[in-house]
């Protein structure tokens, strides 16, 4: 038998359950859950709407979200299984598992690109994920191997880290005399601010309402850091840079916040929008056309970055985001402490050793 923390009613806490541990079928393996992080967005699942701003939302039941339900998007385990199709040599294997699946048959998947998949398979949203002790994976090509990387921190790879990775990815080629905005040091900002630091020379401003966030941004490789909740955090970001900045990450993803960073940027700066908090802001079109910005979203990332991201970390030891271990009965308590901003970096929810 398994047991799966699951939503039963949208919005209300998490109900452990127990059920027959699912066989592998065709391609699928099993795997044995020994961590899952937490990640924000799952509140939104726990929810059970996305906000879109303007009074608009997308509710997971209109996306086919079936209850009870399993969250668990970051997960990282072994393989104890493997279905009459799929090699049963990887049997044994550790790894972080790939959630961002797509059908297998669009061109977006077979461009490497699915998670732009217009009828996704994504574990822990669409199909059962890691709040469990076990979870089913279509294929074995989606458990990707992580090497001395402990496992808590090889877990946020799936989201958190791969996130952060993909947006900076679609900076503009960066020198030391530039500088990065990031908004929000949260889990995924904190992954954003110390991959900066090993991937770019850029000055690194991190912007947060936390004092305890803002310290950890500064741990973690910013040169600066900002209190988003001052009385002018602009004024602040333009004292703090000799220059305008070249470019921003906006890991919340509101109404301020992405309303500063169209504020913060000169011409030719680059916006790229990854928090999903919601809302929505009015943009001047002649204006991105005459300061030539680009604003840009950005969402996970391919299976190809994600293995990209830990080779970087394993050849450089990159301690991405601080990571908390915490037992996985203890979800409802997580899901409430991120709800209330409390946590630094990133929880992680641990099943018991078999």
């Amino acid at each position: 038998m398994m047991r799966s923390y699951q939503i039963v009613e949208f919005g209300k806490p998490l109900q452990m359950r127990t059920y027959e541990i699912p066989p592998p079928r065709g391609n699928e393996v099993l795997i044995q859950v020994e961590a899952c992080g937490v990640c924000h967005s799952d509140l939104h699942l726990w929810s059970g709407y996305y906000d879109l701003g303007g009074g608009k939302r997308i509710t997971l039941a209109d996306r086919g979200a079936v209850l009870p339900f399993t969250m668990g998007h970051e997960v990282v385990g072994r393989i104890v299984a493997a279905g009459p199709d799929a090699d049963p040599s990887v049997v044994g294997r550790k790894g972080v598992v790939f959630p961002w699946i797509g059908c297998g048959q669009c061109d977006a998947c077979r461009r490497g690109m699915e998670l732009m998949c217009e009828t996704p398979r994504t574990i822990g949203t669409r199909k059962n994920g890691g709040y469990s002790d076990y979870t089913l994976v279509p294929d074995q090509k989606y458990v990707v191997e992580y090497g001395a990387i402990d496992a808590k921190l090889a877990a946020t790879t799936a989201c958190s880290g791969l996130t952060a990775y993909s947006a900076i990815k679609k900076l503009p080629a960066l020198d030391a005399d530039d500088f990065v905005v990031i908004i929000g040091a949260g889990g995924v900002g904190l992954a954003g601010v110390s991959l900066l630091k090993a991937l770019t020379p850029a000055k690194i401003v991190a912007v947060d309402i936390s004092s305890e966030k803002r310290a950890a941004a500064l741990t973690a490789g910013a040169d600066i850091a900002i209190d988003g909740a001052a009385e002018n955090p602009l004024a602040d970001i333009r004292k703090a840079c000799s220059r305008t900045p070249r470019a921003v990450i906006d890991f919340v993803g509101m109404e301020q916040t992405a309303r500063l960073g169209m504020d913060i940027l000169g011409r030719s700066g680059h916006l790229i929008v990854v928090g999903l908090y919601g809302g929505e802001i009015a943009v001047s079109v002649s204006s991105l056309a005459m300061r030539n910005i680009t604003l840009q979203g950005s969402n996970v990332g391919t299976l190809a970055e994600l293995r990209e991201l830990l080779g970087l970390m394993s050849r450089t030891n990159l301690q991405t985001i601080p990571v908390q271990g915490r037992p996985m009965p203890e979800a409802n308590d997580v899901l409430a402490e991120i709800a209330q901003g409390k946590a630094i970096g990133r929880i992680v929810l641990q099943t018991a050793p078999s």
